[in-house]
Order: C-alpha cells, then sequence, then structure tokens
C-alpha cells in the first residue's frame, strides 16, 4: 500500500479533503488558514473533515486565493469549473522566451553588439513596459534577440571590466524576463530566470544588479507559499546589508533599491499576518523614498514616492484590514504613477481592499480601472479573478452585468 499524500486532482475526494491536502501542501497550518477566511479552525476542521457541507463559492474563492490553488478544478473536484486564477493561458510569445532563456548558443559565434547600443535597447524596452497596455507582447517580442545579445555580450567580453559590465546588463535582461514570466504556466522558467539573474548580477559585482536581482529572487521565494517566506526574507536582508553602507551617499537608483527590498520585507510581514513587523518596514521604505527626488521612478521596481502609498494598501490588504486598505487607497489616489502595469496591479490591490470592506460594487469599479490601464496585467492576476468570479453570481443585477462584461473583456469567461 503506498504511502504518498492522495493526491487532490484524483476523485473521488471530498471538498474538505482537497483543502486538506493543498493547506498541507503550503505548509500553512489549519489557524492560519481560519484566520486567513475569517473562520473559527473548529469551523475548517469541521470543513476538511466532512462534517460541515462544503461552503458557497464565495468562501471557495477565497480558499482557492489563500492557498493559491492555480486551477479552481483542482480544489473543487469538478472538471467543467477549470479556471486558471494564479496563472495565466500562457502568452503567445511564451515558448520563443523559453527557447531563448534554454538555449545558451554557448558554441554559437554570435557577434556581440557594443555595450552602449545594449544599455540603450535595454533602457528602451523597461520604457515601452511601463507606457504599455499590453506589456507582455511588447516586451516578448524584444526579450529573444535581447538574451541572445546579452549572453554573447559575456562570452566575447575583452577584458575583466567588460565581462562584469556584460553580467550586470544580462542580470538586467534576466529581471525584464521575469516580468514577462510571472503568472504564466511554467513556474520552472521562472525559477530558472530569477537563479541566472541572481547568479549574473553577484558576477557582476554590481551592488544595483545584486540588489535588483534578490529582490526578484525575494519574489519567487515569497509566491511559492508560507513555506518559502523565510527563504524571502533571507534574500531580502542580505542584499540590504550589502547596499547599507552606500547609503548615506547612494546614488538615486541604489537608494530606490534598497527601499523596495525593505518594503518587501514588510509585505512578507503582511502576509505571515505580523502587523507591527509589516508597517515598521513600510516606515523604513518610506523614509528613503522620503529621499528621492519628487519625479524619481525606478525603472525595475517602480519604487517612488508616488508608490508609497500603493504599498501601504497592499500591506492593509494582506493584513486583512479592509477598513484600513480602504483609508489608504484614498490617499494613495492623490498620486500618479507612471508605470501602466503598476498602475493596473495598484487599482487591483485597492479592489481587494473595498472588496474586504464589503463595498463590491467599488471593488468592480476598481478593476475596471485596470483593464483600462492595462488589461495584460489583469488577465494574469489571480486575486482580480477571483473577485470578478465572485461578483458574477450576486442577486444584484447590475453588479452582476459588470462582472459578466469584465470577465468576457478579460477573457476569463466566453463572450
Amino acid at each position: 500500500m503506498s504511502s504518498a499524500a492522495p493526491d487532490p486532482t484524483v476523485d473521488p475526494l471530498r471538498f474538505g479533503q482537497r483543502v486538506q491536502i493543498l493547506r498541507e501542501r503550503r505548509g500553512m497550518t489549519r489557524r492560519q488558514l481560519a484566520d486567513f477566511l475569517g473562520v473559527s479552525p473548529h469551523t475548517l476542521k469541521k470543513i476538511e473533515n466532512g462534517q460541515q457541507r462544503a461552503p458557497g463559492l464565495d468562501m471557495v474563492l477565497r480558499v482557492a486565493e489563500a492557498l493559491r490553488v492555480r486551477d479552481l478544478a483542482d480544489l473543487t473536484g469538478l472538471p467543467e469549473t477549470h479556471v486558471d486564477l494564479f496563472t495565466g493561458p500562457g502568452h503567445p510569445r511564451l515558448a520563443a522566451v523559453r527557447a531563448a532563456v534554454d538555449d545558451l548558443a554557448i558554441d554559437v559565434g554570435v557577434e556581440p553588439p557594443p555595450i552602449a547600443h545594449l544599455e540603450a535597447r535595454l533602457h528602451a524596452a523597461w520604457q515601452a513596459r511601463h507606457r504599455s497596455e499590453n506589456h507582455r507582447e511588447v516586451i516578448g517580442k524584444l526579450l529573444p534577440h535581447l538574451i541572445r545579445d546579452a549572453q554573447a555580450l559575456v562570452r566575447h567580453a575583452d577584458s575583466a571590466n567588460d565581462r562584469r559590465h556584460g553580467q550586470a546588463l544580462l542580470a538586467e535582461v534576466y529581471s525584464l524576463s521575469q516580468f514577462f514570466i510571472a503568472y504564466q504556466p511554467d513556474t520552472s522558467l521562472l525559477w530558472r530566470v530569477a537563479e541566472r539573474g541572481m547568479v549574473a548580477a553577484q558576477d557582476s559585482g554590481n551592488p544595483h544588479a545584486i540588489g535588483v536581482a534578490a529582490w526578484l529572487l525575494a519574489q519567487a521565494h515569497r509566491d511559492s507559499g508560507p513555506r518559502h517566506y523565510d527563504a524571502a526574507d533571507v534574500v531580502d536582508r542580505a542584499a540590504i546589508r550589502l547596499l547599507e553602507p552606500l547609503l548615506p551617499e547612494a546614488p538615486d537608483d541604489v537608494l530606490a533599491i534598497a527601499g523596495a527590498l525593505e518594503f518587501e520585507l514588510g509585505y512578507t510581514a503582511s502576509r505571515r499576518r505580523d502587523n507591527g513587523t509589516a508597517w515598521r518596514h513600510w516606515d523604513k521604505a518610506r523614509e528613503m523614498a522620503d529621499r528621492l527626488p519628487v519625479d524619481y521612478f525606478h525603472p525595475v521596481t517602480s519604487f517612488s514616492r508616488a508608490i508609497m502609498g500603493a504599498h501601504a494598501v497592499t500591506v492593509a490588504v494582506e493584513l486583512r484590514q479592509g477598513g484600513e486598505s480602504v483609508r489608504q487607497a484614498a490617499k494613495a489616489d492623490r498620486a500618479v504613477i507612471r508605470s501602466k502595469p503598476r498602475r493596473a496591479r495598484h487599482r487591483i490591490e485597492e479592489a481587494r481592499g473595498y472588496q474586504l470592506d464589503a463595498q463590491p460594487d467599488v471593488a468592480i469599479a476598481m478593476l475596471e480601472k485596470a483593464a483600462e490601464a492595462a488589461p495584460d496585467t489583469i488577465r494574469y492576476n489571480g486575486y482580480a479573478k477571483r473577485i470578478i468570479l465572485e461578483e458574477v453570481e450576486p442577486k444584484q443585477a447590475a453588479r452582476r452585468r459588470r462582472a459578466s462584461e469584465l470577465a468576457v473583456r478579460i477573457g476569463l469567461l466566453a463572450a
């Protein structure tokens, strides 16, 4: 008899059994999940043991959010409920980007571009990403050539200094790649890119490059679930220690990445529901942001003075503080976030806050604004999908119609 844990994708497991198996795989205790869902551990135990009937759609979607279930059918056991939540459908350019990452071209004589030429192309790529509504299409088209040329630049470097410079650029290309790959159905590719970016950044010896690679690597750890939160903190803290001696006279980019890393510690703490630690790190990040010029905007992390309001909304939402997230959203709307994808992400976080605060109509309005800013962002965002699906079936006809129209608009439901 096999001692392996049952697979929640295989019938005829009950809903409660699926919840327990997926919870344990995520490394969450029953108390942690119950706290997220707003029920008692005793109630959750009864659900898992099958002593209480399966909950309604709203609770099912909250469970899916808490456990980061990628396919709703894995939780319900019903093939007809196949909905990708925390992973997108796969962009048409994903295969080409994957091929470029996997093809190290060790034995191919690719002529490397001049360093200044690659720098200019990378700068233009970041600018295009922030300006574009369909940012994955824009950068997905550019990435295969950027990856190939950055690798060639490192391989054919004429001096140690040129090689270090090339490694910093290669790390930045991998950072751009991670933005494209995130929330798509290829977790192993995301990890390859994140880890290669960290190696290239360390080989470059460039503090800013190391900070950016650490920022993205820590996010990969955190998004892998509660068992990886400590690993995310280890990466963030190591990068902050590296940058700390530079901060008294640091250039804006170094100060900004240090601030972004500080906020990441707060973000992870908020995922743990550690209220004091989360806001303490947010305060430290805000102090760094206040040292930046008013119109400064970090090209990778979007860190700036304007972003701190959006970060406050995220902390409040992750702490499940509905009222506080709404108050922070009102403050944050006074600032303009220059990046369309980041602006859309902020609208989604606002929608989560209004949903927590029992204002579903405002939540849908925020998601409509997210779709206006960057449909490519909302299309791949599991939190947005959960809210839309939850509001497709309410009693209020007007809200149901708006949610359904939005679901069709982003491809969540067929027209």
